[in-house]
């Protein structure tokens, strides 16, 4: 396997109408997939609230916490923090006629919640906390809430109500610590402390002075709204998942950024420059005609990752299933046969098996219990081998993990980190031609239906047009009219409308999908 230095990272945007899609490649294999809304908020890891205790759980020692979702969220009192009464005085105190800085800075950091406590002495129905999401809503459980709020930034984290500053443990230079611990605590104003992260290494003192400044700001932007309102409410929200991505990942080996929206693109821009200036050039504005995830071949993997049966080289394959108290992942050589060896094939088969079942863990974020059922070895060699090669291929994965050697049973148990639900994507397609009501109507009719819409935008003005539909009825709308005829439907159309028609072939399209745009995108 290729070591990250030598692997190349390309991030695909695919901006939508409800939903912003981001593709992570390496080496031009799709590796995480991520969703995020572009209308209305949900509620995502990193966001801060001012939330209302509804419930006190004494056998639990924790409480429910209204944060305006559905679902009631919870905290348990060891994630209330050591200097949870620090931020109780500082929510209670603050109203529209206090100096908010003055009161924040005055406010003393202590005393020092006892490990041993009890919430029901901490917390009574109905107060006001300021709280984090460390865990999103999953099935029937709420998000999972912290007290101790921290800021994330790519060289910093802040830490608010804290003194201590604290060093990545990846940083071995003890020179380099001494600078960036003595910088740091230079320009950290009164009542906040700071995790300097491993990306800070050698970064001038402007770089970690401006970002300080930044993430300092949007924590303060949050006291007017503590202080005006007594409701619940969201605070402030971490960075969009494009740019999470790009504050944890970004390094040399990213090679491109494709954005199909400028918007998007300016912001990613205005980011990177911030961040790693010597980067702002990978940053590039997609325009082609076909959609950004076809063009990439993102649709393409995606189609063949997401389903129950994953198939690898020479006909080996995966069966994935997903239940609410683990996920179980059963590796088949099905028809491969590399050698006469039984043993040997079925080592062979799961080093494989291995190196893609990495992979489905990040593409489909699985957390939880994973349990591998991996092809029986015999010799004791080829099993302690497979479990050390497993652990080298989750080393890049960012998710806390635990990768346990193969039981007698040839039984491979994983644990990684599960802060938010399984992606799903539903490979399976729709009947193209009933959509599932089981009726259909004549599909040597499906150019006169796609002409009347666009004889009906026509009068209604709508004379630049962009006609998307699946590539095989876009071969059919390409053709002649008849056998006889070199005359195209669209030309058919073109000259007929006077009007103007972009044919665009949308892979993800069933068979006789199509749908019109204007000028501007809208959907017709």
């Amino acid at each position: 396997m290729e070591s990250e230095k030598e692997s190349v990272k390309d991030l695909i945007v695919d901006v939508g109408a409800d939903e912003i899609r981001i593709a992570l490649m390496e080496n031009h294999r799709l590796i995480e997939l991520n969703k995020e809304s572009s209308k209305g908020h949900s509620f995502t890891v990193g966001d801060v609230f001012l939330g209302k205790v509804k419930k006190i759980m004494p056998a639990l020692n924790a409480a429910f916490v209204d944060i305006g979702d559905k679902k009631e969220a919870f905290v348990h009192y060891l994630d209330l923090g050591l200097y949870f009464t620090s931020f109780d005085e500082f929510v209670r105190k603050s109203n529209p006629n206090t100096d908010l800085g003055e009161l924040y800075s005055g406010i003393p950091i202590g005393p020092i919640l006892e490990k041993e406590g009890r919430i029901e002495n901490v917390l009574k129905p109905g107060q006001m906390m300021i709280v984090q999401i460390v865990k999103e809503p999953i099935s029937t459980k709420g998000s999972r809430l912290t007290a101790e709020i921290s800021l994330a930034g790519r060289n910093i984290v802040l830490i608010p109500f804290a003194e201590k500053v604290s060093i990545s443990q990846k940083i071995s230079s003890k020179e380099e610590k001494r600078r960036l611990e003595t910088l740091v605590r230079s320009i950290l104003p009164k009542n906040y402390g700071a995790i300097i992260r491993t990306a800070a290494e050698g970064k001038n003192a402007a770089v970690l002075v401006a970002e300080l400044k930044s993430l300092i700001e949007k924590w303060e932007s949050s006291w007017k709204k503590v202080a005006k309102s007594k409701g619940i409410q969201l605070l402030f929200t971490e960075y969009s998942k494009t740019t999470t991505i790009l504050r944890d990942l970004l390094n040399d080996s990213f090679s491109n950024i494709h954005v199909n929206n400028e918007a998007v693109y300016e912001e990613i821009k205005k980011y990177i420059s911030l961040i790693s200036p010597d980067q702002e050039k990978i940053v590039k504005l997609y325009n082609g005609k076909d959609p950004i995830f076809d063009h990439f071949e993102v649709t393409r993997q995606i189609k063949s990752s997401f389903g129950k049966v994953v198939p690898m080289k020479q006909g080996a394959y995966l069966v994935i299933e997903t239940t609410e108290a683990l996920n179980v992942i059963d590796v088949n050589s099905g028809i491969r046969a590399k050698t006469d060896n039984q043993e040997e094939n079925a080592f062979e088969v799961n080093k494989i098996a291995a190196e893609e079942i990495a992979r489905q863990l990040r593409l489909r974020d699985m957390g939880g219990i994973v349990i591998v059922d991996f092809i029986d070895m015999d010799s004791g060699e080829h099993r302690n081998e497979l479990h050390k090669y497993m652990q080298s291929l989750m080393e890049t994965d960012r998710a806390k993990h635990n990768v346990l050697p193969l039981t007698k049973f040839g039984l491979m148990q994983i644990t990684r980190q599960r802060i938010r639900p399984v992606t799903e994507i539903n490979t399976a397609e729709v009947c193209p031609v009933c959509h599932g009501t089981g009726k259909i109507s004549s599909s040597a009719v499906i150019d006169e239906q796609i002409e009347r819409n666009i004889a009906y935008c026509v009068e209604h003005g709508k004379t630049d047009l962009t006609l998307k539909v699946s590539p095989i009825l876009g071969a059919y709308l390409k053709r002649g009219t008849t056998m006889l005829s070199d005359k195209s439907f669209l030309g058919k159309w073109k000259k007929k409308y006077k009007c103007r028609i972009n044919l665009v072939e949308v892979t993800d399209y069933t068979v006789l999908q199509n749908e019109l745009y204007d000028e501007k995108g809208d959907r017709l």
